[in-house]
């Protein structure tokens, strides 16, 4: 949505820089090649678009406890390659999510493609989002003029800071701040306007943490009000999402992507149809 991944033929193709010199990764099915200065480069970005597709993600145990599931069952066995979508960097992740606070998705979407388009690098006709460090340096007014809050324009740059000094190691590989509990995550928490929510999505989409659910989330709140009273306009608090969601550990980010699809499933057709659906597996006792 920020249009920074870009289709190109069957695949897509996604540049990112690598201690600050481009690389661009073109990715179509299960290969990826990339363009670099240097094959150290070349590999790293790789690393991270794999990352961002979930291509290297285990998730036979998921589907294995789950195909049945009541809620879920459909939507698992409908579409087993569904994966979450990560950004290459736990920073992109972390300054979006900050853009996409209290307003809605087209809103946050349109200050992110602003921001890459005028302080993002550029490399043969494609864009990269701003780095931390050139994050940091940007004057609050500079921030404000792409469309962000002021309050949340204070809260990405001292983020950005946090982040570009090394007060906050968001490690891709979960080794350092693998933790919503941890010590980096809890710098982030100490500034205004970061909440639990914020800290929950990079986990979930910077860091790959499938069992992590971003409870704070709008749209789950409103989906587990109405599965768990059966009231459509009823919405639930974070604590009643997450326990919610505790009957699918450790995997409670990934159900709750499952989830979402299984409610715009169409309904499966009566047995006998010419295209019905044959009956699910039975679970073993």
């Amino acid at each position: 949505m920020d249009g920074l991944t870009r289709r190109r033929g069957n695949g897509v193709v996604r540049l990112t820089h690598v201690d600050g010199a481009p690389v661009v990764v073109a990715v179509c099915g299960t290969v990826f090649a990339a363009r670099a200065a240097s094959p150290e480069a070349a590999r790293e970005g790789i690393a991270r678009m794999r990352h961002a597709t979930g291509i290297d993600d285990d998730l036979a145990p998921f589907h294995e406890r789950f195909r049945d599931d009541p809620l879920l069952g459909r939507a698992v066995r409908a579409r087993p390659w569904l994966r979450v979508r990560r950004q290459p960097t736990p920073w992109e992740t972390l300054a979006w999510s900050i853009t996409e606070q209290l307003i809605d998705l087209p809103r946050a979407t349109a200050i992110q493609r602003r921001l890459i388009a005028a302080h993002g690098p550029r490399y043969d006709r494609l864009r990269d989002s701003p780095d931390a460090a050139t994050v940091a340096a940007l004057a609050p007014a500079q921030i404000d003029a792409c469309g962000l809050a002021p309050k949340r324009t204070q809260a990405l740059r001292r983020a950005a800071r946090e982040v570009a000094a090394g007060r906050v190691a968001l490690a891709r590989d979960g080794a350092v701040a693998a933790d919503p509990r941890g010590a980096d995550f809890a710098r982030l928490l100490a500034i205004p306007e970061i909440g639990t929510w914020t800290v929950e999505m990079v986990a979930l989409h910077g860091l790959g943490r499938l069992d992590v659910i971003p409870a704070g989330d709008l749209g789950y709140l409103k989906l587990i009000g109405r599965l768990t009273t059966g009231n459509p306009r009823a919405v639930a608090d974070e604590d009643e999402v997450r326990g919610f969601f505790a009957a699918y550990a450790p995997w409670a980010g990934m159900a709750a992507q499952y989830l979402s699809r299984a409610m715009t499933l169409p309904a499966p057709r009566r047995a006998g149809t010419r295209w019905s659906a044959g009956a699910p597996r039975k679970a073993v006792a």
